[in-house]
């Protein structure tokens, strides 16, 4: 219930959602200082969150930055970053295959010795296709071997990534140094839920960074319907911050 609730609280609180439901209220407003209040209200909004430079600013700060390059004994890549080619039933990589590229790379260089591929599906509907399962045909199409991959292929949420992740490698090797692989973005909530569970220290690696570090002109001024986007996924991370928080 909690899964499905969270989806529509999310809905609600997409900037794209009030503009349109503003845009309704104005159009069905029958005095016109109400439909010119409605009006304003969709101007100021439209022009807030749409501004790239606002997002990319509040964004870049609350991303998290590089730990110390050191060696683990597991690397955990959080599910999110791919879904189902339905073309040629293959893996597709979305917006965040940052994840498992850096998760990549981090093996090839040594700096962990197996990789953790956490992520079921996070799909209401069909709970068929696991995004881990998916991953792992990629890893062992480019080379990756059997040894080194590890499989979690329940977890819906980050919750549920690191409850399923960290029972795994209990199992597997309890003193194992762990590292968290997963966006710049969503490691303040990974942090906050993955420390909850376990006594040991875990490090955390910052993937695909949304914030922005340098401008141009236009970022202030030209209305950008990217940084919509951008809000929602802050947003999202934030009311789960916020519930996680509670919980604790």
């Amino acid at each position: 219930m909690i899964f499905i609730l969270s989806k529509i609280l999310l809905f609600l609180f997409k900037p794209i959602v009030w503009i349109f439901v503003l845009l309704i209220l104005a159009i069905a407003a029958k005095q016109p200082k109400q439909r010119k209040r409605y009006l304003v209200c969709l101007l100021i909004i439209l022009l807030f969150f749409s501004n790239a430079f606002i997002v990319g600013k509040i964004t870049s700060s609350y991303e998290a930055g590089y730990p110390k390059a050191e060696k683990y004994d597991v690397g955990i890549v959080l599910g999110g970053f791919s879904g189902l080619n339905k073309r040629n039933n293959e893996i597709a990589f979305n917006w965040a295959g940052d994840r498992l590229f850096q998760t990549i790379a981090l093996y090839k260089k040594g700096q962990i010795k197996q990789i953790l591929l956490s992520g079921g599906s996070a799909n209401l509907i069909d709970q068929q296709i696991k995004e881990a399962d998916l991953a792992i045909k990629y890893l062992k199409l480019i080379g990756i071997p059997d040894s080194a991959i590890l499989i979690e292929n329940q977890s819906r949420n980050t919750v549920e990534n690191a409850k399923y992740s960290l029972a795994l490698i209990a199992k597997k090797n309890p003193k194992a140094k762990i590292l968290v692989i997963t966006s710049a973005w969503h490691i303040p909530r990974a942090k906050l839920i993955f420390d909850k569970q376990t006594k040991h220290k875990i490090e955390y690696y910052p993937t695909n960074f949304s914030g922005s570090t340098e401008f141009e002109f236009s970022d202030f001024i030209i209305p950008n319907t990217s940084a919509l986007g951008a809000w929602e996924m802050l947003f999202k991370e934030w009311i789960g911050l916020t519930v996680d928080r509670i919980r604790a």
